[in-house]
């Protein structure tokens, strides 16, 4: 449990520094004389060079432990922070963005492998992927105004520069803080998951995941990528950053509500998945067809959605797998994401004078949807069976 109070500390820390430059980048970009087109590459390139860091914490992850790739990531991107704040054209925000993007590849499969090695028990994993969402929450939901708070009265270089000091501080103290070495789960008094007798014993040591199950992060990721990069451009791209922060803020605050719904852990990871990304599919067709509708909020609501979506995707992918090798699950989940991420600023950016890139959105979430298996496998239906606490499905 310390571990855990540890880990949710460096997360607050290093989500709050992050999601606080999302209502900056888009104006610091524009003035610095970057178009709309080149403000959506700016965002995509972060997400394109997230995938070879992806690939490389997969199988080192699991080999040598989150520590130092934990550690890597905080003080890579905070001193990507300081020489931001030197900068002076967009070309060489574009640069450190994709520097960024692969520095930061590594922080979000570490911490959820930590996190998912504390505990055997299926449900006691859960709560820790709740708290992680608690915790991400909690910091988005006040690191965005916080952000536009600081640039208003400091200016962007020292908003940079104050952000990438708080993020090589994190990194020093997870260094000396974190477990060195793999951490090797607690028993708990219930019975493991069992692998299924019919596999050969090299299927039993990695149990693959369906490709379509992943499709889901990189669904949702496109859209997230759509509506960040929307925001801050709605009104012609003169919306005070203020407001913009306000917005993102409401979207976290819509999480944390149903965060803090633990009985919602008793439902079936798959179902609450399925529930989560259909509400959220729904936010964006209203934001693309009913623009009547007050947008503080669709965007609470679709925060809601992302708090019952997000965890229980954890919990899906850890069950799936049979808790073998989470690091490659999650750094497959997080390729996913970052291929999600690439493709949906960059349409947006591409497509956004002919249609709304929200509906784009609310139709690659609806694919999402029926790509997602259904019918419970022999294998599912095996590990349900060991865990009469929560049905996949």
């Amino acid at each position: 449990m310390k571990t855990a109070i540890w880990l949710y500390l460096f997360l607050f820390l290093a989500v709050f520094d992050l999601h606080a430059q999302y209502p900056i980048l888009t104006p610091f970009a524009i003035s610095l004389g970057a178009a709309p087109t080149f403000i959506g590459w700016m965002m995509g390139i972060y997400s394109l060079t997230h995938l070879p860091g992806n690939l490389i914490a997969g199988t080192q992850i699991d080999k040598h432990g989150s520590r130092r790739y934990i550690v890597f990531s905080l003080l890579g991107a905070g001193i990507i922070l300081l020489i931001q704040a030197q900068i002076h054209t967009p070309w060489q925000l574009l640069a450190l963005r994709s520097i960024s993007g692969f520095v930061l590849a590594f922080l979000s499969p570490a911490c959820l492998a930590l996190l998912a090695q504390l505990s055997r028990d299926p449900v006691t994993q859960g709560k820790y992927m709740s708290g992680h969402g608690v915790v991400h929450t909690l910091a988005s939901v006040v690191s965005p105004a916080a952000g536009a708070l600081i640039v208003g009265s400091m200016g962007f270089s020292a908003t940079f520069a104050s952000l990438g000091y708080l993020l090589i501080l994190t990194g020093v103290i997870a260094f000396f803080s974190m477990p060195k070495g793999l951490i090797e789960p607690q028993p708990e008094k219930v019975t493991e998951p069992a692998q299924p007798s019919h596999l050969p014993e090299s299927k039993k040591v990695f149990l693959p995941v369906s490709w379509r199950y992943f499709a889901l992060p990189l669904v949702i990721a496109c859209a997230q990528g759509i509506l960040f990069f929307e925001l801050p451009l709605r009104g012609g791209g003169h919306s005070s950053i203020m407001s913009t922060g306000l917005l993102f803020s409401i979207i976290s605050i819509g999480a944390l509500f149903t965060l803090s719904m633990l009985f919602l852990n008793r439902y079936s990871p798959k179902l609450r998945v399925t529930a989560g990304v259909l509400l959220m599919s729904l936010c964006f067709f209203a934001l693309a067809a009913i623009p009547q509708l007050p947008l503080p909020t669709v965007l609470f609501v679709l925060g809601m959605s992302k708090g019952i979506t997000f965890p229980a995707m954890a919990t899906l992918f850890i069950r799936l797998s049979g808790g073998n090798k989470l690091g490659r699950i999650f750094s497959l989940q997080s390729i996913a994401t970052s291929i999600g991420s690439f493709i949906g600023p960059i349409a947006a950016g591409q497509i956004r004078v002919g249609v709304s890139p929200y509906f784009i959105g609310f139709i690659l979430l609806m694919v999402g949807i029926l790509l997602l298996p259904y019918f419970t496998s022999r294998r599912e239906a095996s590990l349900s069976a060991s865990d009469p606490k929560s049905v996949l499905g």
